[in-house]
């Protein structure tokens, strides 16, 4: 019998909650898991749930709980709102079943944190990530050309309609390859293009870029290396086998350090919009 997967979103039809289900079908593990049940808070213009979960093949459910009762992995959504993220987890993470939390984890360190303490509470398995940390190529880079050695420097680049939605995707790339450490951030871009550099106390540095027509890619130098990774393929498909491994082992990925960071480094970058050119503390 396949393991039943739950969806909590703030409003569910959404692109994530649109494309995951089909994608789950075509991951590797597709044999183990399905979507089961779906819950939204509140339907902002799309379809309603119960016609959405008519088209999806999903059954509709009544409220959080009956999902986190019913099903044996929990996917929160609501990938364009973190800020309510800690409110719609605050059952599953008591529930001790694996819980995924979309990206942008939570809008601040603080946040972030108190999501951990939950779980780590109630002994809730707990993983989040942008997809664009499974790139392929950024993967291939982590275990093979930076594998023993300290990156130095990274450039991120990516597209996005704005850099307090979508900072996120080039922030994961820097944490994935770079670890955490970041103590400052200064945003210095123009009325096109946001650019922020992130400056680390041991003489590293990052930057990332972010416009509309940008495809995602990253630069990096190491102690020994240098590479520039012009694409980032498949991270959607790795991504969901990650997804489904965790579900399936309890053991997240991604360092719950780097999570907690890049979500600090995003809300550092959003305060540092207001006063460009300045160095802003990552708290």
């Amino acid at each position: 019998m396949k393991k039943k997967i739950g969806f909590i979103d703030l409003f569910i039809d959404e692109w994530h909650a649109n494309n995951y289900p089909n994608w789950f079908k075509t991951s590797n593990l597709s044999s183990e898991f399905e979507v089961s049940l779906a819950w939204e808070q509140a339907p902002a213009g799309g379809k309603p749930l119960n016609e959405w979960c008519q088209a999806m093949g999903i059954t509709a459910g009544k409220s959080i709980e009956q999902v986190v009762e019913n099903c044996d992995v929990i996917c929160i959504l609501a990938p364009s709102n973190p800020e309510v993220h800690e409110h719609l987890a605050q059952i599953p993470l008591r529930s001790g079943k694996p819980v995924y939390i979309d990206k942008p984890f939570a809008p601040d360190r603080a946040t972030a944190e108190r999501l951990f303490e939950l779980a780590d509470k109630f002994d809730t398995p707990l993983m989040s990530s942008s997809a664009l940390r499974f790139g392929t190529e950024i993967l291939n880079a982590k275990n093979d050309v930076f594998l023993n050695q300290k990156v130095l420097f990274a450039g991120a680049r990516g597209g996005g309609r704005s850099f307090e939605e979508y900072s996120i995707h080039q922030v994961e790339m820097i944490v994935s390859l770079m670890g955490i450490g970041a103590k400052h951030v200064m945003q210095c871009g123009n009325q096109t293009t946001n650019h922020m550099v992130i400056d680390y106390d041991d003489d590293r540095r990052a930057t990332i870029t972010l416009n509309p027509g940008i495809p995602f890619a990253v630069s990096a130098c190491g102690e020994n290396n240098t590479l520039a990774l012009d694409k980032m393929s498949d991270y959607f498909p790795n991504l969901i086998n990650a997804m489904l491994e965790f579900f399936s082992s309890r053991i997240s990925p991604v360092k719950r350090e780097e999570t907690i960071e890049i979500a600090a480094i995003v809300a550092s970058g959003i305060e540092a919009l207001k006063t460009q050119k300045q160095w802003i503390k990552v708290k």
